[in-house]
């Protein structure tokens, strides 16, 4: 977001008070509903209209629909400064996913929801036939939300249900890979832990794990959390990624290092 969109985005976000999944469903509801209308969005970003004005708007719009709870942000997010419609429509995404961390964090429930997200995301990409078709933006996205929600039904947390939803209709504008992975990048800020996407070719035992989340956190000076995707074809050591940093120590690595140096001379 640009600074005008990113401050109007705060703005709403500080005016959430008590949340609960309900209110981020409903947040969630009127971005599908920017999404679906263009001229609301334009109307609701326009800078020629005046803020309680845009509010106003939100407020006839969906008095009596909504939550008072999910009203007050919504009409914060409508009186906001946007540098683009799509940037508005960003927000309110962004805002309804907001109000569901925030509900697993006043529940303590956090941590688990982030790993539960990234387990469904390599369940799903380890089976070509389930990622083809939740990825399949041909198909009727209800289709595919309701597919998510018979697979996660009973398996995982009410909220993250719900976030693998979102990543299904394209957070952001997202694959459902990238959306998903987005959401479990955003509960570790939320957290304030950063993520690490260790590959390896076999588990790493509780011990290998503690060591190096250990190691890692006092790298980047805060607590990091460890994401493991066991790939066999990396044939051992391991590769971590943190952000755009890089540490890749795998045999495979090493053996194209060494195949390379021989094709050179």
């Amino acid at each position: 977001m640009q600074a005008a969109s990113r401050e109007s985005y705060l703005a709403a976000r500080d005016a959430l008070g008590e949340v609960s999944v309900s209110v981020g469903e409903q947040i969630l509801a009127f971005a599908r509903l920017l999404a679906r209308e263009p001229r609301l969005r334009r109307a609701l970003s326009d800078p020629s209209r005046q803020p309680q004005e845009r509010a106003d708007l939100v407020r006839s719009l969906l008095n009596g629909k909504v939550s008072e709870a999910a009203l007050g942000p919504l009409t914060t997010l409508a009186s906001g400064r946007w540098s683009a419609p799509s940037q508005l429509l960003d927000g309110a995404e962004r805002l309804g996913v907001d109000a569901l961390l925030g509900t697993a964090d006043a529940a303590g429930d956090l941590a688990e929801v982030e790993d539960e997200l990234f387990r469904f995301g390599q369940i799903v990409s380890g089976s070509p036939e389930l990622a083809s078709t939740i990825g399949d933006t041909s198909m009727d996205p209800a289709r595919r939300v309701t597919l998510v929600r018979e697979l996660l039904s009973d398996k995982a947390k009410p909220v993250t249900a719900k976030l693998a939803e979102v990543a299904v209709q394209g957070f952001g504008g997202r694959s459902f890979g990238a959306a998903l992975t987005r959401l479990v990048e955003l509960a570790a800020q939320r957290r304030e832990s950063e993520i690490a996407y260790v590959t390896v070719a076999e588990p790493l035992t509780d011990e290998e794990e503690t060591r190096l989340a250990t190691g890692l956190s006092r790298i980047y000076g805060r607590p990091v959390s460890l994401k493991l995707i066991v790939d066999p074809a990396v044939m051992g050591g391991l590769s971590v990624r943190v952000g755009s940093d890089l540490y890749d120590g795998t045999v495979a690595r090493r053996l194209a290092t060494v195949r390379n140096a021989l094709a050179a001379k």
